[in-house]
C-alpha cells in the first residue's frame, strides 16, 4: 500500500479525509467540506476537509492492530475514522451492522468517550481501514508558527448520495457537498475561504471524473510529505511545491495566500 514516511518530529500528527459521493445527474463527484468554527486556533473559519489531530488512543488502537499497516500509519487512519464520525455522523473504514440509527447512536457514544476502540467493542464493529487511501501529506513548516501540523490526507468513497450528515457546532459550523470545482469557484467568489493546502487539493480532486480516478492517480504517485517554500519570480515572492507530486498548480503568489 501507499503510505507515506515518518512523522515530522516537531509537529502535531493529524489527518484528513476527502470523501467522495455520486455526483447528481450523473456529474462530477461530490466531496464534504465543513467550515470550521473561527474561535478555532488552526483554519478558523475556513473551509477544508473533515479531520483532526490524532489522539493518544488512536495511537495505542493503531500499535494493537496488527496486519500489513505499520502502527503510526494505523493511527492515522482510525483518527480519520473517529474524526469523521465525531464531527459528521459518517461511518467509514469500519465493517459490521451498520445503519442509519446505529451511525448515530455511535456518534453520540464516541462524543461520550472520546475515543473509537469502546464504540467498537460496543456496536461489534470492526475497523476496514481498506477503505481508506493515502493521498498526499503536507507539512507547512514554519518556524514563526508556534502549532505546526503534519496532516495525512486520505480518499473514502460513500457511492450513493443518500446519506445524513450533520455537523457537531462545536468545532464545526457547517457541512456541505460540492464539486472540486464547485469549491475553486466558491472561492473565488468569497463564498468560502480555503488556505493554500486546500486550494492546491480542490485543484487536484478537479481533475478527476470519477472516485476511481483519484484513486488510481493517488496509488500512482507515492506519497511524500510537501512542505511549501518561497521562491522570488519575477519580482514576487511565491509560495510554492514541487513539481511532480500530482499537482496541477504548484504555486501562488504569497500576497494572494489565504492563511490560516
Amino acid at each position: 500500500m501507499n503510505t507515506p514516511d515518518t512523522q515530522a518530529p516537531d509537529a502535531i500528527p493529524a489527518a484528513t479525509v476527502i470523501i467522495f459521493r455520486n455526483g447528481p445527474d450523473d456529474g462530477p463527484p461530490e466531496i464534504l467540506m465543513t467550515i470550521r468554527s473561527r474561535e478555532m486556533v488552526f483554519a478558523g473559519g475556513m473551509a477544508v476537509f473533515p479531520g483532526g489531530r490524532v489522539d493518544p488512543a488512536d495511537f495505542e488502537l493503531g500499535a494493537m492492530m496488527g496486519g500489513s499497516l505499520e502502527p503510526d500509519e494505523a493511527a492515522h487512519q482510525i483518527a480519520v475514522v473517529r474524526e469523521t464520525l465525531e464531527e459528521t455522523g459518517l461511518v467509514i473504514g469500519l465493517s459490521g451492522d451498520i445503519d442509519a440509527s446505529k451511525a448515530q447512536a455511535a456518534r453520540h457514544f464516541l462524543q461520550e468517550t472520546g475515543e473509537l476502540a469502546p464504540v467498537l467493542d460496543h456496536f461489534g464493529w470492526e475497523l476496514d481501514l481498506d477503505q481508506l487511501t493515502p493521498f498526499a501529506r503536507w507539512y507547512p513548516k514554519n518556524e514563526r508558527i508556534p502549532r505546526v501540523y503534519d496532516t495525512r490526507f486520505y480518499l473514502a468513497n460513500l457511492g450513493t448520495g443518500a446519506v445524513d450528515i450533520a455537523a457537531d457546532l462545536s468545532e464545526n459550523t457547517h457541512l456541505f457537498w460540492v464539486s472540486a470545482k464547485g469549491a475553486l469557484e466558491a472561492a473565488e467568489k468569497g463564498d468560502i475561504k480555503v488556505i493554500f493546502p486546500t486550494r492546491r487539493n480542490l485543484e487536484r480532486l478537479a481533475l478527476f471524473s470519477t472516485f476511481e480516478e483519484a484513486k488510481a492517480q493517488a496509488e500512482a504517485i507515492p506519497v511524500r510529505t510537501i512542505t511549501p517554500f518561497m521562491e522570488d519570480l519575477e519580482g514576487k515572492t511565491w509560495l510554492q511545491i514541487g513539481e511532480d507530486l500530482g499537482y496541477p498548480v504548484t504555486g501562488e503568489p504569497l500576497d494572494s495566500v489565504m492563511r490560516g
